[in-house]
C-alpha cells in the first residue's frame, strides 16, 4: 500500500557491501568492498513531479522528474504507442574545484554529457513499461551540485527514486491506473587502483585507476549495462568476474537504501 505522503525522511547508511573482500587501506579509510555513506532527501524540488537529493560521500546530485504531455516527434511519425523516458545531465559550474563552464556557454553539449544522459535514459527505460505511462514523456533531470567521483552512478541511483515518486504522483492524480515500474535499478562504480580491486571510487581513486568499470543492475540482479575500460592496464576474465561479484553486492545494498527512501 502506498503511503499518503510520498516524501520520505532523510536516510543515511554506512553499511558496507556484504562481500568479504580483503580489507584495503583507502584514502578515506574504507575497506575495498565498502560504499561511501549514501543518503536521500526527497522532495528537494517542489515543482517537480518527483525529486530527491542523493548524497553519496562527497558527491551530491539533485534528481528530478517532470512530465511533458507529449512524446518525441519520431514516435509520432512512426505511430508508436505509449510514452518515453529521457534524461538530461549537467555538472554545475561550482561542482568541481575549478569552475566548469556550462555546456550552453560553449554552444554544444560535451560528448561525456551526452553519453551519461543516454545511459541514465536507458537505465530508466529498462525497468519501466512505457506502454503504461500514456502518450507522455518523463524527463529525468540530474544536476551535479558537488562531484567527487561516481556522478553517473549517483544520477541513476537517485533518478530511480525520483521516478518512483513521480509515478506515485501520477497515480494519485489519475493520470495512470497502474504503476509502470517493473523493477528497481541502481548503479555503482568499481575499479582496480594500484593493483587493488575497489568498490565505489572517489575522484582521487578514479583519476588514478588502472581499470574503471560502471555497473548498472536491476533489483532482481539482472544486468542493464556494464561499462568497463582499461585506462592504464588490461584486465582478464577472472578480474572482470570478481568486479561484477563485488558490484552485485553493492547494488543489493543500494537497492535496500532506495527501498527505505521510498518506504
Amino acid at each position: 500500500m502506498e503511503p499518503k505522503n510520498p516524501v520520505a525522511p532523510e536516510l543515511q547508511s554506512t553499511n558496507p557491501c556484504e562481500n568479504k573482500a580483503e580489507a584495503a587501506a583507502r584514502i578515506d579509510g574504507r575497506r575495498a568492498d565498502e560504499l561511501r555513506p549514501v543518503r536521500f532527501q526527497n522532495g528537494i524540488a517542489p515543482y517537480a513531479a518527483g525529486s530527491t537529493l542523493i548524497e553519496w560521500g562527497s558527491t551530491r546530485v539533485i534528481c528530478a522528474v517532470t512530465i511533458e504531455e507529449t512524446v518525441p516527434r519520431w514516435m509520432k511519425e512512426q505511430g508508436l504507442p505509449g510514452g518515453w523516458i529521457t534524461a538530461e545531465y549537467s555538472m554545475l559550474p561550482y561542482s568541481t574545484l575549478e569552475r566548469k563552464p556550462r555546456d550552453s556557454s560553449k554552444g554544444r553539449v560535451e560528448g561525456r554529457t551526452q553519453e551519461i544522459q543516454r545511459l541514465i535514459g536507458r537505465a530508466m527505460r529498462a525497468v519501466v513499461d512505457l506502454g503504461k505511462i500514456g502518450s507522455r514523456t518523463l524527463w529525468i533531470d540530474c544536476d551535479v551540485l558537488q562531484a567527487d567521483g561516481g556522478t553517473r552512478t549517483a544520477a541513476i541511483t537517485g533518478g530511480y527514486v525520483a521516478l518512483v515518486l513521480a509515478v506515485r504522483k501520477m497515480l494519485a492524480a489519475g493520470l495512470i491506473t497502474e504503476s509502470p515500474v517493473l523493477q528497481s535499478v541502481a548503479a555503482v562504480s568499481l575499479g582496480i587502483v594500484g593493483g587493488k580491486m575497489l568498490v565505489d571510487l572517489n575522484y582521487a581513486e578514479d583519476s588514478t585507476a588502472d581499470v574503471d568499470l560502471n555497473l548498472v543492475m536491476t533489483g532482481d540482479k539482472r544486468f542493464v549495462e556494464v561499462q568497463g575500460t582499461g585506462e592504464r592496464a588490461t584486465f582478464d576474465q577472472q578480474q572482470l568476474s570478481e568486479m561484477l561479484a563485488l558490484g552485485q553486492n553493492a547494488i543489493a545494498t543500494l537497492t535496500a537504501l532506495q527501498n527505505k527512501a521510498l518506504a
